[in-house]
Parts: C-alpha cells; sequence; structure tokens
C-alpha cells in the first residue's frame, strides 16, 4: 500500500478521518501480534503504519 499523503488526508470529511485512523489503530495490532509471533512479512509496514496515524492525528488538531 502506498503512503498517504497530508494533502489527501485533509480532504476527506471528519467521519472518513475517524474511520481511517480506527482501522489503521486495528492493523497496528494485528501488526504488533505478529511480529511477537516471529510471522511479520513486511516489517516496514509497521513504520508506515504509525507514520499515516500520526499524520491523521496531527490534521485532525490543526481542525479542531
Amino acid at each position: 500500500m502506498a503512503a498517504t499523503k497530508a494533502k489527501d488526508i485533509r480532504e476527506l470529511t471528519p467521519d472518513e478521518r475517524t474511520r481511517r485512523l480506527l482501522e489503521l489503530k486495528q492493523e497496528a495490532i494485528s501488526l504488533r501480534l505478529q511480529a511477537s509471533a516471529g510471522t511479520l512479512t513486511n516489517s516496514g509496514r509497521v513504520k508506515q503504519v504509525r507514520r499515516e496515524i500520526a499524520q491523521i492525528q496531527t490534521i485532525n488538531n490543526e481542525k479542531a
């Protein structure tokens, strides 16, 4: 999955941003479980998910 640009996140509605944030947090949990079990195949995805979560939270704070 390609990295999401901040411009694209800003164009989302607040509900869409919230939904995307929840999806990413679930994915982060899944990736952590895979890492602890030793079945993680793409370790770079962990960093990518964390950055996207931070981007969404930053944009939510800007809009508030």
